[in-house]
This record gives structure tokens, C-alpha cells and sequence, in this order.
């Protein structure tokens, strides 16, 4: 048996009771480590679920399927994923494979950013497409995110951005060699995203495009959703620009232009959110910061 259990969003003890079970039962257990984090170590794992843990990279999960799959029809094997295990199409494309090769496979759901973003006070059902902001490196600039925050924001619907990560990233130069060598890793913050959105809005207004979003739009920060440390920020985009959250992850909310009476009303939980959507008071007062 082949299994995909979702860790949930904070530390070792988000797994479910079922997925525990599960993994003390496998002959095998692989960590995915390179599309999310958890806010504890490999070790704080190992030691919680009392096994050893295979450290999953990104060649290993999408070049080396067979490997990970080897031996599930006589035996168990799990993979763990931070969030939910179809949070990334990575591990749908394992799932498939699994099957295709007449392993059985059983997920074990858990929380994901997708829904735990209600945190912030708003309706997971007005959220519209959600966008992946990546780093800009070397002069690649992507900006096709941005179109669909648009399309979002016109159709009166929120946007969730999640921020890029760079685990385990070979540099360009090693992709040459024989051995690869690696970046640092990276975790885009609120205030990276907040700046290329506002590069991007600028090039579009001086190049005559319509623009949907101005920079005195308010935006939500996320930082460590579900951990102990977990901090909600509620500020103008040009603000969120400048905005520290601490360490990762982070993810960024670009909302509706008119909100439900209710949102208005959960958003009241942080300081000065009042005076933010109030359009009369001074710029000065628009920040807010929280932790939940």
C-alpha cells in the first residue's frame, strides 16, 4: 500500500491520529521537504512518530518515483506532505503513477493554507483563483499573476497568494556539471511579493494598461498559519511592501473590493482595521498588526 498523508500546517503534532498509526506501520517513510516547511525540524518529527524519515527532495519526489514506490505492492510506504497531500499537483501526479503501476494508494487529508486561510476573517467561498507569486532571478520578471488578481478583484472576489520557496535550488552554473551545487534557501516574504506587484503595477501605468488594484489597496499578510507563532497583518499594499512578518511561510491576500458585513466584522479583531477601511483617515493610521 502506497499512502499520502497530509501533516497539516504547524508542528509534528498536526498529523492526524489515523495518519500516526499509518506511519508507525510502513516499512518506509519518505518527508516531501521542497513544496512547504513545518515550523519544527526533521528531527522533531522522528522523534514524535518514533521512525526514521527519508528526506524526500525535489529530484527524488519528481524524477525518482520509482524509488519511492518500490516495494508498496508487498509493503507499506507513506510519503508526507506539509498541508494537505493535493495541495500540489506534484503528488497527484504520484498518485496517478502508483495506480498506473497497480499500487494501491489511500490520503489521509489534513489542513492546508487554502482552507486555514480563513484565519484571516474571510469566506473561503468568496476566494477566486488562486495565484503562485515566484521570485524574479536574473531578469526573469514573470508578471501573469497579476492578470488573474485582476480578474479576481473585477469579479468581486478575493485572491490567495501563495509566495514562492527555493529549497534545495541548484545554481544556474551547476546545472552543467556533473555535481550540482545549491542555492541558499529562500522564502518569499509579504513584503518581496507586495514590491514586485508594485513594479508590476507601475510598468502596466506607464505603459496606458487599465489597472484594477491601486497601491492604497488593502491587502492581509499571513505568516505561520496554524503554528504558535502565526501573525495576521492588515495594511495597504504600498505599506505591506515594507511590513516584516518574521520567519516563513508567508502568504499574501489581495481582497474583494466590497466585503460581507461579517468579514468586516471578524476583521475588527485587529487594530486600526476601523480606520483602514474608513477612507477619510490619514495614511499614518492604515497599518495593522496582530499576532492570532
Amino acid at each position: 500500500m502506497f499512502y499520502i498523508i497530509g501533516l497539516g500546517l504547524g508542528d509534528c503534532k498536526d498529523i492526524t491520529v489515523k495518519g500516526l498509526e499509518i506511519i508507525k506501520s510502513c516499512e518506509r517513510v519518505y518527508l516531501e521537504a521542497y513544496t512547504s516547511i513545518l515550523t519544527c525540524g526533521t528531527e522533531a518529527l522522528e522523534e514524535f512518530y518514533g521512525r526514521r524519515l527519508i528526506v524526500a527532495d525535489r529530484d527524488l519526489v519528481e524524477q525518482g518515483a520509482d524509488e519511492i514506490l518500490q516495494g508498496s505492492k508487498s509493503a507499506n510506504v507513506a510519503l508526507l506532505v506539509v498541508g494537505d497531500p493535493f495541495g500540489a499537483t506534484t503528488h497527484t501526479d504520484l498518485a496517478l503513477r502508483a495506480e498506473e503501476q497497480g499500487i494501491e494508494v489511500k490520503v489521509v487529508h489534513n489542513a492546508s493554507i487554502l482552507n486555514a486561510v480563513g484565519c484571516c476573517g474571510l469566506q473561503l467561498y468568496t476566494f477566486g483563483e488562486t495565484v503562485s507569486i515566484p521570485y524574479w532571478i536574473g531578469g526573469w520578471e514573470p508578471d501573469s499573476f497579476y492578470e488573474k488578481i485582476s480578474k479576481n478583484y473585477s469579479n468581486k472576489l478575493h485572491t490567495l497568494c501563495l509566495l514562492d520557496i527555493k529549497v534545495k535550488e541548484p545554481t544556474l552554473e551547476s546545472l552543467t556539471k556533473k555535481k550540482k551545487e545549491f542555492m541558499p534557501s529562500r522564502f518569499m516574504t509579504v513584503s518581496e511579493a507586495s514590491q514586485q506587484l508594485l513594479k508590476i503595477m507601475k510598468r502596466r501605468k506607464e505603459s496606458g494598461c487599465p489597472l484594477e488594484i491601486a497601491e492604497d489597496n488593502i491587502c492581509i499578510g499571513l505568516a505561520r498559519v496554524g503554528s504558535d507563532t502565526q501573525k495576521v497583518t492588515v495594511c495597504s499594499l504600498k505599506e505591506m511592501a515594507g511590513v516584516d512578518l518574521g520567519g516563513p511561510l508567508h502568504s499574501l491576500i489581495i481582497p474583494a473590493p466590497v466585503l460581507h458585513p461579517l468579514e468586516s466584522e471578524y476583521l475588527q479583531k485587529f487594530k486600526h482595521v476601523r480606520e483602514i477601511y474608513n477612507s477619510t483617515a490619514p495614511t499614518s493610521e492604515k497599518n495593522s498588526e496582530t499576532s492570532t
